[in-house]
């Protein structure tokens, strides 16, 4: 089983080192990256993409439901908040973090919140089981449950939509599928890059992606989408990430996470 990722989030030095060796005690953690403040943290959650985060409270300038509020909603880590003070328990279970430990922290307990961590994860991997994939498909495609299960089965083939639908106000228009260059988040909103405009789509990027043929569309940065036709060149940077050229001139950098996908794609 491959450790959770993680980062640390406190802006008191020594209770932020302090969690840091309890945790590096613990196998199934690999800490990636430890920040004093909210900033920091946003900046290193953009780069190393964790899987869990230990979140302090209580910090100068941002505090800790400030951070979670400046993350992109389908793009959360598991939160664990780490804090000296109980009043706050409600609150972070409203915002469904995964556990809330008291200062000075128990070793016990830190154990505890990350095997809470890791079945997370493990129902996190387990949901797009056949339920849950075939209210996606029937929601996209607007087939009926019979239709999928003969998609599921092989006797049915799913077709990818050749259009989006874009609603701005009152006005509606479509973009062809095989325009779309590359495509960003921003917030709760998609930045679709075809022929030279940015067209502007109120969906989550786990959604959008559902809609776009995995064969065509490659996914690579949480929240980077490109169109593997349009991909000209790469390079190779130092950190062992890629940076695309694409044909429209734009450069798009591939995250850690996604790069084997890229390797292949460039390999091939």
């Amino acid at each position: 089983m491959n450790p959770l990722t993680a980062v640390i989030v406190d802006d008191e030095n020594l209770a932020r080192r302090g969690l840091a060796l309890r945790l590096q005690q613990i196998p199934e953690v690999a800490i990636v990256a430890e920040c004093a403040n909210g900033e920091e943290a946003l900046a290193a959650i953009a780069e190393h993409e964790p899987e869990l985060v230990f979140l302090d409270i209580q910090m100068p300038g941002m505090d800790g439901f400030e951070v979670l509020a400046r993350l992109q909603a389908d793009t959360l880590p598991m939160i664990v908040f780490v804090t000296a003070y109980d009043e706050y328990a409600v609150d972070a279970f409203k915002v469904h973090a995964v556990d809330y430990i008291l200062k000075p922290v128990d070793e016990q307990r830190l154990q505890e919140a990350v095997t809470r961590a890791l079945e997370q994860r493990e129902q996190q991997q387990s949901a797009l089981g056949k339920a849950k994939l075939m209210e996606l498909v029937m929601g996209i495609t607007g087939a009926s449950a019979r239709s999928v299960e003969a998609m599921a089965s092989g006797q049915g083939r799913l077709s990818w939509p050749e259009r989006l639908t874009i609603r701005d106000g009152g006005a509606i228009s479509f973009i062809r599928v095989a325009d779309i260059e590359w495509i960003d988040a921003a917030g709760d909103y998609m930045c679709i890059h075809a022929q030279g405009k940015t067209h502007i789509m109120r969906v989550t990027m786990k959604e959008l992606e559902a809609m776009l043929d995995p064969a065509r569309f490659l996914r690579v940065h949480r929240s980077t989408i490109v169109n593997a036709s349009g991909i000209i060149g790469a390079r190779s940077l130092d950190s062992g990430e890629y940076l695309l050229q694409l044909e429209s001139g734009a450069q798009v950098k591939v995250s850690r996470g996604y790069r084997e996908r890229v390797r292949e794609l460039l390999e091939a």
